[in-house]
């Protein structure tokens, strides 16, 4: 039985695909004067958003993070808690299982982003962008919650939706779950558990 569920935001408990895009589409396009396809930014969900600007050529990066920002505060709207999230997260806590986040938002995203949801009474800790110095695929914002949460690798699930949370799960040696609800990509995705529904996470929890 695992003591600790370990949850990503975006594409994981909250559905920020259509905002995410078409915010930084808007972006790009002040910036660059380039349209950009919808698919070709899929690569921006999962990762710091400067690490994305950067990617995209951005110079300006400060600048233009705070742009994107705005205009996803814009589309907050567009946002959604994937069905069946919140019954899961109350039902882990009913069970003992202790559940967190580790997050490629910066703080101030995840204030703006997630908390208006409500549900952090489940979500125990957050580790967000600004609180490591390495941020996904890198292992180090996993293994800064196994350190707040005094726990064993073996003790944890990492349940996420890209190549990214996949990789920061590896290296940390903690198992990973893919949330097919949010995964855009799934080619070359190993994961030890692919969950069609947040609730299948309860039976592999109280295993």
């Amino acid at each position: 039985m695992y003591r600790c569920v370990i949850f990503d935001v975006d594409g994981t408990l909250i559905d920020t695909e259509k905002a995410v895009i078409k915010s930084l589409q808007r972006l790009l396009w002040e910036e660059q004067g380039r349209n950009y396809k919808y698919e070709e930014l899929f690569f921006a969900l999962g990762v710091p958003g400067a690490i994305s600007l950067e990617k995209l050529g951005i110079e300006d990066v400060e600048s233009a993070c705070a742009k994107w920002d705005c205009y996803m505060g814009s589309l907050f709207q567009e946002i959604k808690v994937y069905s069946g999230i919140r019954q899961t997260l109350e039902e882990l806590t009913r069970l003992g299982v202790k559940t967190g986040i580790v997050t490629s938002k910066t703080k101030e995203q995840f204030k703006n982003d997630f908390l208006p949801f409500g549900l952090t009474d489940c979500l125990k800790c957050v580790v967000c962008a600004d609180d490591t110095t390495n941020h996904k695929p890198h292992p180090e914002p996993l293994q800064k919650f196994l350190e707040i949460f005094q726990l064993e690798p073996q003790e944890a699930l990492y349940v996420g939706d890209t190549i990214y949370d996949m990789r920061c799960a590896q290296g940390a040696d903690v198992d990973f779950a893919l949330a097919l609800w949010g995964a855009k990509i799934t080619e070359g995705i190993a994961a030890k558990y692919k969950l069609e529904r947040p609730g299948e996470i309860l039976t592999i929890a109280s295993r």
